[in-house]
């Protein structure tokens, strides 16, 4: 691969990260994990107005993370590539290490 594709492939990936890098978008593919969803569930999910959540799902499907679809005066979205939510379950990896190694050094105190 050349340098030129490789920095878009990296600038890609960046631009992903940036569309779920909040704590609400974060609740959102939470809650998407399991299954297709209205904006109104997802509202009342996260706690936050649905002009705000509107928005930030609107980010989230113009990243290609979520897709959405009209069903009459709803408003379905989904994750796009489920396999996103493995990212998630890595990080969370990476928080119990930091916690396990925090406990060893205030154990070491």
């Amino acid at each position: 691969m050349k340098k030129q594709e490789r920095q878009f492939l990296y600038a890609r990936q960046a631009d992903i990260f940036k569309a779920v890098a909040h704590p609400l978008r974060i609740a959102v593919m939470d809650f998407l994990r399991n299954g297709e969803q209205c904006v109104c569930d997802i509202t009342r999910f996260v706690g936050s107005e649905q002009s705000n959540v509107s928005r930030h799902l609107s980010l989230m499907v113009a990243a290609g993370v979520l897709e959405s679809r009209k069903q009459g005066l709803k408003v379905l979205y989904k994750i796009k590539t489920p396999c996103i939510l493995n990212c998630f379950s890595c990080i969370i990896d990476v928080i119990r290490t930091q916690a396990e190694e925090n406990r060893q050094l205030l154990d070491a105190i």
